[in-house]
């Protein structure tokens, strides 16, 4: 009996040291960056990964989600983001994304969706050190995957915050439903599909559609000016989380474009931004 008490506090020190050598390894890893990673076979399923200091089962992702209509647009576009990220959350990693683009033959839908997916899977495989949790930053068409993945498709619900900036998030809006562009800028999504007759695949694609209880904080960020997303997007959104109880701010500006925004309008919103960062993720 004395024999097995032994072996069994050797074996709970063994552990011991196991473990506080594996903390240690993760409190010594060191700053890394990996750009165009590979989290698919497809040329555009690259990511750029920002991995900090001393990672490990703590660290916190934010991925960055570009726009450009679903059918163009790269992480190129977000890379002016990086620095201010990286020194405003020197603890979390960062993940700067493409995904496949969209045509009328072959629409982004779901295809993105999947993209985010497997993105994902692959942070979550072991070689980057983080945990399992994310919150996202969208722009545009990539703020629009953002929410709708975070809604709809994050069945573990690890997405622990999002951030859309100028996204369209309710298709059965009557003002993109009465829009002249409102077909030809979603055929790249959904393809060539006629709205009114298929008023279904509209409510698919919508975030609104899919918002929940267990929905994400969300913040919104939305311009009076705004050529392409209507201004009637962001209180849809707005009621729609508030009807579930879901944590949202909803910051509206009216000389703001399509994020072509002044110095002044983007300090506010990048100050409004990293403090909802701060407070919920």
């Amino acid at each position: 009996m004395k024999t097995n008490t032994i072996s069994a506090l050797f074996l709970l020190l063994a552990m011991g040291c196991n473990q506080a050598s594996e903390s240690n390894a993760e409190e010594n890893l060191p700053a890394e960056t990996r750009l165009n990673v590979s989290y698919g076979s497809d040329p555009l399923q690259k990511m750029d990964v920002y991995l900090p200091e001393g990672r490990g089962a703590s660290t916190k992702t934010i991925i960055l989600l570009h726009g450009g209509g679903w059918s163009g647009g790269s992480k190129a576009d977000l890379s002016y983001f990086i620095p201010i990220l990286k020194s405003r959350f020197a603890n979390h990693a960062i993940v700067n994304m493409n995904y496949r683009l969209g045509t009328a033959s072959s629409p982004g839908f779901p295809k993105q969706i999947q993209d985010i997916e497997k993105a994902i899977t692959q942070l979550k495989s072991g070689d980057f050190s983080i945990s399992d949790q994310f919150a996202f930053i969208g722009i545009s068409a990539g703020a629009h995957l953002a929410m709708l993945y975070a809604y709809r498709y994050d069945e573990n619900q690890e997405i622990k915050a999002v951030a859309s900036v100028v996204g369209p998030g309710d298709f059965s809006d009557p003002v993109y439903t009465q829009s002249p562009f409102f077909q030809y800028g979603l055929i790249n999504l959904v393809g060539n599909v006629n709205p009114l007759s298929n008023p279904e695949i509209y409510l698919e694609v919508s975030p609104a559609t899919h918002i929940s209880a267990q929905s994400p904080p969300t913040i919104l960020f939305y311009g009076g000016q705004d050529q392409l997303i209507p201004a009637s997007q962001g209180p849809r959104l707005k009621a729609r989380l508030d009807e579930y109880d879901v944590y949202n701010e909803l910051h509206f500006y009216p000389e703001g474009g399509h994020g072509n925004w002044n110095p002044t309008v983007t300090a506010d919103f990048q100050a409004k931004l990293i403090a909802f960062l701060l407070d919920k993720f």
